[in-house]
């Protein structure tokens, strides 16, 4: 039989797991993995941008994969959903240009220019 302690804890993380505040992150980047985007070094784009959330220790970044765009051209290609934001395509990505979009973009509130395809406003 558990405690009253204890079930005030399972209580409060049912709450917390339940409720969409407290678990919603503040960006979403979304990487694509299609035989292309996996061609063109997308694998290695994507352990670069888990390794440089891991180092800034940023916790309301979530990291996810896509398959194909049709933008085979512009593959290794990212977006960058952040709340209330357009949503921004960035391509050509590789490792280096994908630490310098979380350092600018995610961490300082800078979008790279000149690596964006297309902002997408709601």
């Amino acid at each position: 039989m558990m405690s009253l302690d204890e079930l005030k804890m399972l209580k409060e993380q049912v709450n917390t797991k339940a409720d969409p505040q407290k678990n919603k992150e503040d960006v979403r980047i979304v990487v694509n993995m299609g035989t292309c985007s996996i061609a063109k070094g997308a694998c290695e784009t994507y352990a670069a941008i888990l390794d440089e959330i891991n180092t800034r220790s940023l916790t309301q970044v979530i990291v996810t994969q896509t398959g194909c765009m049709g933008m085979c051209e512009s593959e290794p290609i990212i977006n960058i959903v952040k709340q209330d934001e357009p949503k921004v395509t960035y391509g050509r990505v590789s490792p280096d240009k994908a630490r310098h979009i979380i350092a600018s973009h995610i961490v300082n509130g800078q979008v790279v220019g000149e690596l964006v395809i297309s902002i997408e406003v709601d």
